[in-house]
């Protein structure tokens, strides 16, 4: 199915917190950052995008100076904001760390997660899927954003969990139009509920291998141009 790109989505959250508007605006416009519907270079302003987001445009220009402040956009004078190229490097650099990261804290939990948390995860499992299904691609990276950050916060370390945030926010996947239009994107986000099962079964090693494989992607079939 086309991507959806003329409606506007409805506003994630990013996070286990409840965010603020503004903050779920900025979350929106990650989102949108991540999923390659804004891209490097192009110059956005704040009217333009609230239209595109159903919302005013005041919280739109305040989420965009909080993107700044992270460096994922540059203030144009006069004119918006410009959102900043990452190089194939930093992508690479982060993709590996994340590895490093959410691979051995996810297999960790097949020991240690208490089965009701973990099925409280299911139906953001289940809405990235849909949101693939629908091509709905801000509200898929939305979700499996929360369904990930939301297994790492069952390992109990905040600070980890921040870094994984920051990683995750500056990826960017320029390939999941394509893999929409080819009916793709639907499987690679059922692996997100293959990790819950396997999670749930106690099976340190499929979950190993569902994250690693689910993890390639990010850097394979979803980043392809």
């Amino acid at each position: 199915m086309p991507a959806q790109r003329a409606s506007a989505p409805a506003l994630p959250s990013l996070g286990g917190k409840k965010p603020s508007y503004r903050e779920r605006v900025a979350d929106a416009l990650r989102a949108a950052l991540i999923a390659g519907e804004l891209r490097p270079g192009e110059v956005y302003s704040a009217p333009g995008l609230a239209a595109r987001f159903g919302v005013s445009a005041t919280p739109v220009r305040e989420a965009m100076l909080d993107l700044a402040k992270e460096g994922l956009v540059d203030t144009v004078p006069n004119k918006g904001f410009r959102v900043t190229a990452v190089s194939e490097k930093q992508l690479d650099e982060y993709t590996h760390i994340r590895s490093l990261i959410e691979i051995p804290t996810t297999v960790s939990l097949a020991a240690t997660a208490d089965p009701v948390a973990l099925e409280a995860l299911r139906p953001a499992a289940q809405e990235s899927v849909t949101a693939a299904a629908t091509g709905d691609l801000i509200a898929h990276v939305e979700a499996d954003m929360r369904f990930h950050l939301g297994l790492l916060a069952l390992a109990g370390n905040d600070h980890l969990v921040e870094v994984v945030r920051d990683l995750r926010k500056r990826s960017r996947l320029y390939g999941l139009h394509a893999l929409v239009k080819a009916g793709r994107l639907e499987a690679s986000a059922a692996e997100h509920l293959d990790i819950l099962d396997a999670l749930i079964a106690r099976d340190e090693e499929v979950v190993r291998a569902v994250m690693t494989r689910h993890l390639g992607h990010v850097r394979g079939l979803w980043a392809a141009e």
